[in-house]
């Protein structure tokens, strides 16, 4: 059994830490890219407050199609350049949309969807998948969360 428990009284840069270093031990050992991301899902869903949802989309045949999530259904393929998740795996450049109804394109899954940030999670220098989280408050994710996430994409690229 895991038992994971953040400390949201840590300064958020200090909780990402803990955030990677988790995400670290839950997949020590562990070859199933598929498991490994479900885990990985349901710890950022712990560690990251105020979201609605979280989660992977992976890289088949070219385009993004939805791997392990916590929140409610999800779009199932996303064409690379469409929407904030095939920006960021088109680009290789983590997305941070503070007003997803006003990034051209945007592809609303949940209605309830405010702001977005996505990162791509690059291996060999190829992006194999995206980490996508959404909020229903306009603005909560900034630099900082960015930065945090990013740092998970690199400690986790090995394993999914």
């Amino acid at each position: 059994m895991y038992a994971f428990t953040p400390d949201r009284s840590l300064p958020r840069s200090e909780l990402y830490r803990e955030l990677a270093a988790s995400a670290r031990a839950l997949v020590a050992g562990e070859p199933d890219g598929v498991a490994n991301m479900a885990n990985l899902s349901a710890l950022i869903w712990q560690f990251v407050d105020r979201l609605n949802w979280a989660g992977f989309y992976r890289v088949v045949d070219g385009q993004l199609v939805l791997g392990p999530f916590q929140g409610k259904a999800a779009c199932i393929r996303i064409p690379f350049g469409q929407g904030v998740c095939g920006a960021a795996a088109q680009s290789g450049e983590t997305q941070l949309v503070p007003d997803v109804h006003a990034f051209p394109g945007h592809i609303a899954c949940d209605a309830a969807s405010r702001s977005e940030l996505v990162v791509p999670v690059i291996r060999g220098g190829q992006v194999i998948a995206v980490i996508d989280l959404d909020s229903p408050e306009p603005g909560r994710f900034d630099a900082e969360d960015a930065a945090g996430i990013e740092a998970l994409a690199k400690v986790i690229a090995a394993v999914i």
